[in-house]
């Protein structure tokens, strides 16, 4: 895929729905989480509107045209940003939108992409990933005419044409640490995560809790890739690799990965050790290789692509509102996948234990005990 660079030519896109999850990096708005999830609510938004960029309420924009700037991986990340792209792609064929997309290759390309895509008309603009903080806060309080979205971000005092799209991502990661216990023959699972923020502790700390709720004397092996705006987390499957082979050689049999593009190389050592990954983000089962599907156990699903297809709609039919807008189990906003079948023979044990996620009998934490 083309890459821009700073104030990179447009790649107009004449299909519809991106979704994915590169998870971003530094600034300091990069380790600020949004407000928590953990309660199991309904998809909520403030009540404060967006200034709707031309739309009137219940009125369907025609010619809509929407901006996607994605983060650092893009497109073919195989997680976050291909989840975003995915839902672009639906807003195009089921809305007719026209969509833009710009993709940062480093963090200096964000704010450039974000006021391209608003000179060129785009509206909404959806940034994705919580890294465009900064650049987006400075952007969208220039243009209160454009909406904007971000993805995983939030910030304070952001005016009323944002909307932050948070999602629940301890509750699915409770389910699939719940997997791993069951799923466990040697009592020994892993967590890898790219870098150590807050937002990437609370897939951690749900994926600890969902496998000792199981197996409370169970092992869980736990590191990072790299600190809080340390890029190179992201994309370092080699250290990924290296980190999983070892703790595969030390006797774990399962190892979840929350790293962005990172995770691919904890697929690759589960393929050479004959163990368990798990995917984030997108059923990573569906877009890995004959010889990796064998090995990906489940995957914790974040519907970006949802996100991003429904803040589209909101502001085509001109109900966009700003604020934060949660996507938990509760509305189908994350979950854990089943392809494959690996999880044939638990399923049963773990939708029981999402009825208590959503009923408020298990309340999820959003950080490591």
């Amino acid at each position: 895929m083309r890459k821009s660079k700073h104030i990179a030519a447009i790649a107009l896109v004449a299909s519809f729905g991106l979704i994915a999850a590169a998870c971003g990096s530094d600034a300091k708005t990069s380790n600020t989480a949004a407000p928590s999830t953990t309660t199991g609510g309904t998809m909520a938004a403030t009540t404060t509107p967006g200034t709707t960029g031309g739309t009137t309420g219940g009125t369907m924009v025609k010619g809509l045209k929407l901006g996607i700037a994605f983060d650092t991986g893009g497109r073919g990340d195989g997680t976050f940003n291909d989840s975003a792209g995915r839902g672009a792609d639906k807003v195009k064929s089921t809305l007719g939108a026209t969509v833009d997309e710009l993709e940062a290759t480093t963090a200096d390309d964000r704010q450039p992409n974000l006021t391209t895509l608003t000179g060129n008309g785009d509206n909404p603009i959806i940034a994705v990933g919580f890294a465009f903080g900064d650049a987006l806060a400075k952007v969208a309080a220039a243009n209160p005419t454009t909406d904007y979205a971000c993805v995983d971000g939030y910030y304070d005092n952001a005016t009323p044409n944002v909307a932050f799209l948070s999602f629940a991502a301890e509750q699915g990661s409770y389910l699939v640490g719940a997997a791993a216990a069951l799923k466990s023959k040697t009592h020994h699972i892993g967590f890898i995560g790219g870098q150590e923020i807050d937002l990437i502790k609370t897939f951690e700390a749900g994926y600890i809790a969902g496998a000792k709720s199981i197996d409370p004397t169970i092992k869980i092996e736990s590191q990072y890739l790299g600190a809080a705006g340390d890029n190179n987390a992201w994309t370092s499957p080699d250290k990924a690799k290296e980190i999983a082979n070892g703790w595969y050689k030390a006797g774990a049999d399962i190892i979840y990965t929350a790293a962005g593009g990172s995770g691919a190389g904890t697929i690759a050592a589960a393929v050479e050790s004959n163990a368990w990954a798990i995917g984030v983000d997108s059923d990573q089962y569906l877009s890995a290789k004959p010889d990796e599907q064998k090995h990906i156990l489940t995957s914790m699903i974040k519907r970006v692509d949802s996100a991003v297809f429904e803040i589209s709609k909101d502001f085509a039919s001109g109900t966009f509102k700003g604020g934060v807008h949660v996507y938990d189990l509760k509305t189908d906003g994350v979950g854990y996948s089943t392809s494959g079948g690996y999880l044939d023979d638990v399923k049963d044990k773990l939708d029981a234990i999402k009825a208590d996620i959503i009923s408020g009998k298990i309340v999820v934490p959003t950080k490591v005990a």
